[in-house]
């Protein structure tokens, strides 16, 4: 991804007229600044900024979405602590709830968190359980998250979650406490350039260095997160900063002129027209959808049903086409996808890469993947197109706009027909379906996963840590709905799923929300029970767990001769127990908790599970010597898929 770095020309937009010599923004991506009320009351009034997020600039057509009133604490010229003004900065974007963790050069922070009257903390129990809180939190509703942390280890423990929050296109803005200015550079306690150290891994980062700027620094933050490529964007702010007293000046324009030239521009009709012809001219085309049509569901559906594509999904894009459609579903394809998507990749004659980055888990052999296919781009990205794999026809734009254009150009020119090359991936799916295999009582961990599908009517927002378990829940449980699926794509953090599903909770109340985590990744965030318990958040967690570290095992009995190396995370000394009881942490948290340990144990254990109020934790007991299939090793083609065998097996 490109880290767009923002120059200091002054951009104005102001409610009710359209920017100068360039395009309205999309609806939903307003930017109204308020006026000053010269009513000597109690209470300043100005407008908020609606959330949801929009990617690109639009079409003049568009229509801005409407101002929701917003009523201050302060009068308009009283003075408050620097502190208050960041607190209703983020009140004015709409946030609701934040993750923070308080410290020393945060403090400030928390207690103008305390004199609001719309924000809720949710308090993780570690800083990195915030940042992927506030992950799950934007994956879930679409909306950006918030997490704050104090200086120094505080902020260092958000890096994780930054760099995560990047690679896989998530909003959010993280908030740290710094030193004082004047302390800052000679390694004061719990000091840490954290710009520095984070410059890489946020789509843009901010020091503030005059208390006035809070307003202007807060909004350019959240425009940026949102806009465009979504990402993460750090402020870090001073502790005197957050002291100091202001009457803080809530019209000050941004100053993005160099990001906002940037942004892409509406798609062009002659390379839609172009994408329309290769398509009509095609025998095998397949649609490659990844995490950035998350936003365009409703357009991608329209677009397979006037065309009959067939769909293959990355790990990002599940969800994004329903699962479920027998038709043209492909499920996810890659280094552990199904050999009908990676088939249908390798023989297509033309592949439309929609909101995609070309993943080395996905294209295995940059020199074989879709070898025979002409290859359409279209990303909001452009230092993603041909980064990797150099397309035939490729477009900057945002796809939801791109499938729009092309939805109508498609009704025009009417239905194609690929009934043949749909029923040549039906055979594939009959030949080589997703399968396991079951031995004795044993509970194969794919199974519980299906049993989960179907109790939950395949409607649960699923979070994953990252390994065997992660494979296994993107295969087996299909996702009909985009934002159902929250997992570490691009970074592979484990622990990410406990925190995850914390933040899904929040965001989304209403919603049944399952961490399928594995015994590895569930331990390193495992103090977050203790704040999905004090909030009561009825998340459910169904552990499969094998004691040890499964997806370095499976390489370890495919590529080294079952050599064990620090990947066996019982008690070597009671390898018959199992080590550690999950059960104790869910006690200790007063979280209600269950073993399972057959196969025919585990529907009524799982039904136990949903049924049972607030949070719940199910150890799934399950052998690790099971291989995630279809795989292709690293660096392979899909010649090279393995669809045979496990840790039962020498190689």
């Amino acid at each position: 991804m490109a880290a767009y770095a923002p120059t200091s020309t002054s951009f104005i937009a102001s409610k009710g007229h359209s920017l100068s010599n360039s395009p309205k923004f999309l609806s939903g991506l307003t930017i109204p600044f308020p006026h000053n009320f010269h009513n000597p009351t109690a209470a300043a009034i100005c407008y908020r900024r609606p959330l949801p997020i929009s990617n690109v600039l639009s079409s003049p057509d568009k229509q801005v979405s409407h101002e929701e009133v917003f009523v201050s604490r302060f009068a308009p010229d009283e003075p408050r602590k620097g502190s208050d003004v960041l607190v209703e900065a983020l009140e004015r974007e709409g946030v609701t709830d934040v993750f923070a963790y308080p410290g020393g050069a945060s403090m400030e922070i928390h207690q103008a968190l305390t004199r609001s009257n719309t924000i809720r903390n949710v308090l993780p129990r570690h800083e990195q359980g915030g940042v992927f809180a506030a992950e799950g939190y934007a994956r879930a509703s679409g909306r950006p998250g918030v997490c704050i942390a104090t200086s120094g280890p505080g902020a260092t423990n958000l890096v994780s979650g930054l760099a995560d929050a990047l690679l896989d296109s998530v909003p959010m803005v993280a908030i740290t406490g710094q030193v004082p200015r004047f302390m800052i550079g000679t390694d004061a306690f719990q000091e840490t350039p954290i710009v520095e150290v984070t410059r890489s891994i946020t789509k843009h980062n901010y020091l503030v260095l005059d208390v006035e700027d809070i307003p202007r620094i807060v909004q350019e933050a959240f425009f940026i997160a949102r806009s465009g490529r979504p990402g993460p964007v750090l402020i870090d702010v001073p502790k005197d900063i957050q002291q100091q007293m202001v009457v803080p000046n809530w019209d000050q324009p941004m100053k993005l002129g160099g990001y906002l030239s940037r942004l892409p521009k509406p798609p062009s009709g002659v390379l839609l027209e172009q994408i329309v012809r290769l398509i009509f001219e095609s025998k095998r085309p397949v649609l490659y959808v990844g995490g950035g049509c998350l936003n365009s569901s409703d357009e991608l559906r329209r677009f397979v049903e006037l065309t009959g594509i067939p769909v293959a999904s990355t790990l990002m894009g599940l969800g994004a086409y329903p699962g479920s459609d027998e038709e043209c579903a492909l499920q996810m394809l890659g280094m552990h996808g199904t050999v009908y998507a990676n088939y249908s990749v390798d023989k297509s004659d033309l592949l439309l890469a929609f909101g995609v980055r070309f993943d080395d888990r996905v294209t295995g052999k940059l020199e074989a993947f879709a070898s025979r296919a002409k290859i359409v781009h279209i990303d909001i990205d452009s230092a993603e197109i041909g980064k990797n794999k150099q397309p035939h026809v490729s477009m900057c734009a945002d796809i939801k706009l791109a499938l729009q254009d092309l939805n109508l150009i498609l009704e025009e020119k009417g239905k194609t027909d690929f009934s043949a090359w749909r029923q040549e991936l039906k055979e594939q799916k009959t030949k080589f379906p997703l399968s396991y295999k079951t031995f004795g009582d044993a509970i194969p961990p794919q199974y519980a996963i299906q049993v989960l599908d179907e109790l939950t009517g395949g409607n649960a927002i699923i979070s994953t840590g990252v390994g065997q378990h992660q494979m296994w829940a993107a295969q087996f449980y299909k996702y009909n709905k985009p934002r159902q699926w929250l997992t570490s794509g691009g970074l592979g953090a484990m622990g990410f799923g406990l925190p995850a599903a914390m933040g899904a909770a929040v965001a989304r109340p209403d919603a049944v929300v399952v961490d399928i985590d594995g015994d590895g990744s569930f331990i390193m965030n495992v103090q977050e029970l203790a704040a999905i318990r004090v909030e009561n958040l009825p998340i459910k967690i169904l552990l499969l767990n094998n004691q040890h570290l499964g997806m370095v095992v499976q390489w370890e009995d495919r590529f080294f001769k079952s050599n064990r190396a620090h990947t066996y995370l019982g008690n070597p000394s009671k390898e018959s127990e199992i080590f550690p009881d999950m059960l104790k942490f869910a006690e200790a948290c007063d979280i209600p908790a269950a073993r399972v340990t057959k196969k025919e144990d585990v529907r009524a254990a799982i039904q136990k599970m949903l049924e049972t109020p607030g949070p719940y934790l199910l150890d799934v007991i399950v052998p690790h010597q099971e291989h995630v299939l279809p795989m292709i090793p690293s660096g392979g083609a899909f010649k090279d898929v393995i669809t045979e065998g496990d840790g039962r097996t020498k190689y």
